[in-house]
């Protein structure tokens, strides 16, 4: 099962999500993670917040949904607004897609607003209480029943992210 997290930028809510996925899934369950425009790197308060987490940080990278031209994902999650009105690329072909769509903590770092540190990596961290919720929900699934249906797995999915 190949699971693919999408969002604009692929620094923060993707990577989160790709890598907590990665640490929770069971063998033979892979996340990928992309953007539809790359920033380039991912966002260190990111890498903090896994690291805080205990969940790895390596290979983590910030890369364009081009990369994944022949990946045939079984499942795409954005996880951003932006990413959710945005064309899917056709090569995604079959893939059942959903939408989790999260509040992005790096936006909380930066501008006439900005938090405090203890605050920020606050805001990390419940974002990646969400991340784990929804997927611990979604792995409690009964997929193999769900697979057969796409509307109901999708119905699922999208259910999931109104968590």
């Amino acid at each position: 099962m190949k699971i693919l997290f999408l969002c604009t930028h692929n620094s923060c809510r993707s990577i989160l999500s790709e890598a907590l996925f990665n640490h929770i899934a069971p063998k033979g369950w892979t996340a990928y993670s992309a953007g539809s425009f790359p920033s380039g790197e991912v966002n260190p308060l990111t890498l903090e917040a896994l690291v805080r987490a205990g969940v790895s940080t390596a290979g983590l990278r910030s890369k364009s949904s081009d990369e994944f031209e022949h990946l045939e994902p079984d499942i795409v999650i954005t996880v951003c607004d932006k990413a959710a009105g945005e064309a899917c690329p056709l090569y995604l072909g079959r893939a059942v897609r959903a939408h989790w769509g999260l509040n992005d903590p790096s936006e909380l770092a930066r501008g006439d607003t900005a938090l405090d540190a203890d605050q920020v990596a606050a805001a990390f961290d419940e974002c990646m209480a969400i991340i784990r919720q929804r997927i611990n929900t979604m792995l409690a699934l009964p997929l193999e029943v769900l697979a057969l249906n796409r509307d109901q797995l999708q119905a699922a999915l999208n259910g999931i992210g109104e968590l």
